[in-house]
């Protein structure tokens, strides 16, 4: 029974009838390979995109080709295949199901209409099969669309010696990033473009095409989907909406930098597409090696060499430190290896606001050179005092 009429032997499909596909026209569109358009491979770093990019959008812009209509369209086929690749979010869905979702007209905020009178473009879906546009269609809530994406991070590495590296310094350092144009502000249009909108579609950006009894909302052909005349990009830029631009910054390093320790500076670096938040610079410390001390976390060690009398009858050596010189007593009959403490003497701790320790790792040194006379005094000694550290070993 009809459910909407009660005529019997009739059934009512809340889905239009028309061909067996809801979207026979996608069978037939034409696939895109946006990597190969570009010269890369599908495994290239973002750096790498934006390279092949520059180098293609030089050569195939408006203003270097006038009247050429091949390169016209080559360089709109460029700044599509990069839209897409430039952004995380879209080159792995893009990735995930192919050409589909970036097709001409499926855009966000586009109407795609079908018999029936259900807006597509109203859904605002996230294409993941035919199964998902019907799911949206019935009830299912839409997938949210990103925001405005974050700008990348920016590391730079300074060199520090010791001291300051355990102490803390002060660095300016250069900084040499993508900014916002200025001349455009990230438009990637001159200024008077709107003085010259595109007659096809109006501005907009848009124009509607019937395809298989759709009428779908694609972008403009004659202005690339810009809504302004081919030719008006930045001169600045030259459409990217991005310049480069060295800016001077300083840096505290906190004291107890390691080797290898990241600082952050929260929003120096690149700004985010679509005037997103910008990224991060993190400063990354190469610490110099010192010429006595060395470092284990938060301890120091100095290696301290001593004659035979020093370490035989003891002494009092002045040694440095991190805070300058001090006294140290070694006590008699010290030897080679024996490690001595000064507390409070190595590198503070960020977290708990103490010191580690400085450790002085003792090394006799036997005189060189000696007289007949200084030789004659040893035999002495030995005579005097026979002393062998081996005993006991049954060497």
């Amino acid at each position: 029974m009809n459910r909407r009429n009660g005529e019997p032997g009739r059934y009512f499909s809340p889905i239009p009838r028309f061909s067996p596909s809801p979207f026979p026209f996608l069978k037939n569109m034409p696939k895109k390979d946006f990597y190969e358009i570009l010269g890369v491979n599908k495994n290239a770093a973002e750096d790498d995109i934006k390279k092949a990019y520059r180098n293609l959008a030089k050569k195939y812009h408006p203003d270097v080709n006038p009247g050429n209509k091949e390169a016209e369209t080559r360089f709109k086929e460029i700044n599509e295949a990069y839209e897409v690749l430039s952004n995380v979010q879209k080159r792995t869905q893009y990735d995930r199901t192919g050409q589909f979702p970036f097709e001409q007209g499926f855009e966000r905020g586009r109407q795609y209409t079908y018999p029936g009178g259900v807006d597509i473009g109203d859904i605002g879906f996230d294409i993941g099969g035919i199964e998902d546009i019907f799911g949206n269609i019935f009830g299912k809530r839409p997938k949210p669309w990103s925001e405005a994406g974050r700008g990348k991070d920016i590391e730079y590495s300074v060199e520090l010696n010791f001291e300051d590296a355990v102490k803390g310094a002060e660095v300016r350092i250069p900084v040499d990033k993508e900014i916002i144009c200025r001349s455009c502000n990230g438009s990637g249009l001159k200024t008077d473009a709107q003085k010259k909108r595109c007659p096809v579609c109006e501005g907009t950006g848009q124009k509607g095409v019937t395809k298989s009894g759709f009428t779908i909302r694609q972008t403009c052909a004659n202005c690339g989907g810009t809504g302004f005349l081919a030719g008006e990009t930045c001169y600045t830029c030259k459409g990217q909406g991005r310049d480069f631009s060295r800016e001077w910054i300083t840096v505290r390093i906190p004291p107890g930098a390691a080797d290898g320790s990241r600082v952050k500076i929260a929003g120096k670096g690149t700004p985010g597409p679509k005037h997103g938040r910008p990224g991060d610079l993190y400063i990354i410390t190469n610490v110099k090696t010192h010429p006595y001390f060395t470092r284990k976390d938060n301890d120091i060690y100095l290696d301290l060499p001593i004659t035979i009398v020093e370490a035989s009858l003891g002494a009092k050596i002045n040694i440095p430190t991190l805070d300058g010189t001090t006294l140290l007593t070694i006590p008699p009959c010290t030897s080679t290896g024996q490690k001595l403490r000064l507390k409070g003497k190595g590198i503070e701790n960020k977290k708990t606001k103490t010191r580690g320790d400085q450790y002085v790792i003792i090394a006799v040194i036997a005189p060189k050179d000696l007289d007949q006379k200084a030789l004659d005094l040893l035999k002495e000694f030995q005579k005097i005092h026979p002393y062998n550290p081996r005993s006991g070993t049954g060497w």
